[in-house]
């Protein structure tokens, strides 16, 4: 059964992350910013930040008990030709402010390969990600590992996810999030990194469906049904691991971000919740569907809080079972 009041119930309670954790996300990006942007050596190459990755696409989750959420931004950056002469110069500069920042400069931090990483204790860590836009008019990110530039187009990956879900009866997003909690917390397929499970699962939305059957993405779990077993018939006719190229098309490939054998498994467990998924949905009766969602989604799978009337006076309490009878 499609269940669909349960399917909201466990993204509200279990899946999504929190407003209160959202508006703090933005606060602690926008305060980010503002101090790199009054840095005395950066601050007059800043000149934007564009939120990147799962928050960006709207598909970010809870984490997993008390580990950390992560988000990602791009710090849109002027070109200083100096330092485009070795492109990890602009990542050097980013964590150099952050060193001489009174907020900041005690704060746990680490330069990685394409960003530097803010960690808040307990809560959350924030990359940054440098990005320009170059004289030749390019759109790059920096490889600092490498030392080079590698080409994104941020706002066309935007556009690109923002077309599937409306194809998807914006239900896709909602789709995404439920793959990626099962990843996470059922720790099944943990080493497909969540641009290659976005780009992926994205790639199987096709309007073409929704003229065969109007209704082929209507409801979160007809969409969830649909878009893994077509993931998983994707999977399916590619035994060895496929390219995965970045569908803004900026010519960058997602490759490096997974291995031969993340890919079996991701395949391999994407064919059995493609199983799982339809003998739960096409189940008929209500408790077995329940119990069979259950196994997939775990105990937040469960009907909405059923709502308290209201008397003159407010709520009225349920009244206790007298003893010795059942309640």
């Amino acid at each position: 059964m499609k269940l669909n009041d349960h399917f909201k119930t466990l993204l509200t309670d279990t899946v999504n992350l929190n407003q209160d954790r959202l508006d703090q996300l933005d606060e602690r990006v926008t305060s980010i910013y503002d101090e790199l942007a009054d840095d005395d050596v950066l601050g007059p190459y800043v000149q934007d930040k564009i939120p990147q990755g799962s928050w960006a696409q709207r598909t970010i989750i809870k984490p997993v008990g008390t580990l950390e959420f992560d988000a990602d931004f791009l710090l849109l950056l002027a070109e200083n030709p100096e330092w485009s002469e070795h492109p990890k110069t602009y990542i050097e500069q980013v964590n150099a402010a952050l060193a001489r920042s009174s907020v900041y400069k005690d704060m746990p931090r680490k330069r990685k390969c394409r960003c530097v990483r803010v960690t808040y204790a307990n809560s959350c860590h924030i990359d940054i990600v440098p990005f320009l836009h170059l004289a030749d008019g390019r759109k790059v990110i920096v490889n600092h590992d490498e030392d080079d530039w590698e080409p994104t187009n941020p706002e066309g990956f935007t556009s690109w996810m923002r077309d599937k879900d409306e194809i998807a009866d914006n239900n896709l997003r909602k789709v995404i999030r439920l793959l990626k909690y099962l990843r996470d917390h059922k720790g099944t397929f943990t080493g497909t990194r969540s641009v290659i499970l976005t780009t992926l699962t994205g790639d199987r939305v096709d309007s073409f469906n929704t003229i065969l059957d109007s209704g082929y993405y209507g409801s979160v779990p007809t969409a969830l049904l649909h878009i893994v077993q077509d993931l998983d018939e994707w999977l399916q006719a590619n035994p060895a691991r496929p390219p995965v190229m970045d569908p803004s098309g900026s010519g960058a490939s997602f490759d490096h971000r997974w291995d031969d054998d993340t890919y079996q498994i991701f395949r391999d467990q994407i064919q059995g919740y493609a199983a799982d998924i339809a003998a739960a949905y096409h189940e008929p009766d209500k408790d077995a569907s329940v119990e069979l969602w259950q196994a997939i989604f775990g105990d937040g799978f469960r009907a909405p809080a059923p709502k308290q009337s209201s008397g003159r006076f407010g709520p009225v309490a349920p009244v206790p079972a007298r003893p010795g009878r059942a309640g």
